[in-house]
């Protein structure tokens, strides 16, 4: 079934399904357009959702190594016009500098979402804890780097 196919249905459920498992097999060289094709869906909230899984599974398998730049490029490139999704990419970027212990910014990690912060916060990068510890946006983000922090120091 091709994604035109998946358009034609009305229900947004199957839709969904059909979007995350064409998404999960689609091949490097067809991604950008498949991850296109499937944000042109009427139904925006629910086809930014499939995408979004599939930017945090790939970005998940990625970020550690050398392709993860090059992809999240062009993943940008093919989610400009959703705002959320490009966010969302800048964050596995942030999430990626902090945990490769490249170049990063507290800043920017304070002011990012809360589901990087959390993210981060369950973390290896203990300068990035220890400031989500204290400053963390929310309560379950700095208990969460507390605790973090309390087995750093048992082991």
């Amino acid at each position: 079934m091709n994604v035109h196919d998946i358009l034609q249905n009305p229900d947004e459920h199957v839709r969904f399904a059909a979007y995350l498992d064409k998404l999960e097999h689609v091949a490097d060289p067809d991604e950008v357009d498949l991850v296109s094709r499937v944000l042109t869906d009427p139904d925006q909230a629910m086809a930014q959702s499939a995408v979004v899984r599939h930017l945090d599974h790939r970005a998940a398998g990625l970020y550690a190594g050398p392709a993860y730049e090059q992809w999240a490029q062009s993943m940008t490139q093919a989610t400009i016009d959703h705002p959320f999704l490009p966010q969302r990419l800048r964050e596995w970027s942030l999430f990626r500098a902090i945990t490769l212990k490249l170049p990063w910014q507290p800043e920017n990690l304070l002011a990012s979402s809360n589901w990087l912060q959390l993210k981060t916060a369950a973390g290896t990068n203990t300068e990035a804890i220890e400031i989500l510890a204290e400053a963390g946006r929310t309560k379950r983000i700095r208990s969460t780097a507390r605790i973090g922090l309390n087995h750093r120091s048992e082991s």
